[in-house]
């Protein structure tokens, strides 16, 4: 499979804040060193977990160095690029390959709504002005925009768009990808309630915030499906849904964050707007992880 550097459990490191609301550096690299020890397949900081909108050019630079920088080449790295207009989408993909990303992952952000053909070119664009592979992202829950499976199809004509992200949380669109365009497309799972249904219809990874909280259960998950043993996958997904379910609709940088001081470790402040969970929302979570890990 060309230029597809990613398999299995891609992690989505928070971005943490201090006490002023400015990105914690240092907290952040040890966040990254818990997902790597703790066995994820990739890193994918700046997507929606790590709150990439909320940050400046500055400091998206400082958590793509440090991303890289801390993982040093143990295992990948695909960093978010992604910006409402091309070329600053195109500054940022270029940032992150010059400074050692494997690959990047970029979500058409929009205020007015874009075209198919909009969208094509804006990919196109950036493509030609890198040489490391670009994961196409469709989650329209966050961005607005919908990226639909002929539109998808689309993007693979580019080159170096050698990935796809699917976000929508309609298992059918997988399936459509698998089915139109081959067994050899590398398509992603980027919804959590889905993961064990999407690795039975091929997807080659599972892009998750979850590996924060509970890597073990997400790793055994892609192992018995790698094993072929669909009954023990749907033991160890089952087990873990409501934790998915619950860390998705929450929102998934107030939930990391309060699950990361449930196990006992820093998970840093938030920046305003986002506010913490409630009392009552973090003694929910809580009890589902004391389900987890006892």
């Amino acid at each position: 499979m060309k230029n597809v550097p990613f398999k299995g459990i891609i992690a989505y490191p928070i971005t943490p804040f201090d006490q002023n609301e400015k990105v914690d550096i240092p907290l952040f690299k040890k966040l990254v060193e818990r997902l790597v020890v703790s066995g994820s397949h990739g890193l994918a900081p700046l997507g929606s977990t790590g709150v990439m909108p909320y940050l400046s050019d500055e400091e998206k630079e400082a958590i793509t160095e440090a991303s890289i920088q801390q993982t040093n080449g143990r295992i990948p790295t695909l960093v978010g690029v992604s910006n409402l207009t091309t070329e600053k989408t195109v500054y940022h993909a270029q940032f992150a390959e010059k400074a050692g990303a494997d690959a990047v992952m970029i979500i058409p952000m929009s205020y007015w709504k874009l075209t198919d053909d909009e969208i094509v070119a804006h990919y196109d664009a950036v493509a030609s002005k890198i040489s490391i592979p670009i994961m196409a992202y469709n989650n329209p829950a966050t961005s607005g925009v919908d990226m639909s499976p002929v539109l998808l199809k689309r993007l693979l004509e580019i080159p170096n768009v050698t990935m796809i992200k699917e976000s929508t949380g309609d298992i059918q669109r997988m399936h459509y990808l698998r089915k139109e365009l081959g067994e050899e497309t590398a398509f992603y799972n980027g919804s959590n309630p889905l993961a064990l249904a999407a690795f039975t219809a091929g997807a080659r990874g599972w892009c998750t915030a979850a590996p924060n909280l509970i890597p073990e259960l997400n790793i055994d998950l892609y192992n018995a499906v790698e094993e072929g043993n669909l009954e023990k996958a749907k033991e160890v997904f089952y087990k873990q849904f409501d934790l998915l379910k619950f860390i998705v609709n929450k929102g998934l940088p107030r939930a990391v964050k309060a699950g990361l001081n449930i196990l006992g470790e820093e998970g840093g402040n938030l920046r305003s707007p986002l506010k913490p969970m409630t009392a009552k929302e973090t003694e929910e979570l809580k009890n589902i992880i004391k389900t987890l890990i006892n």
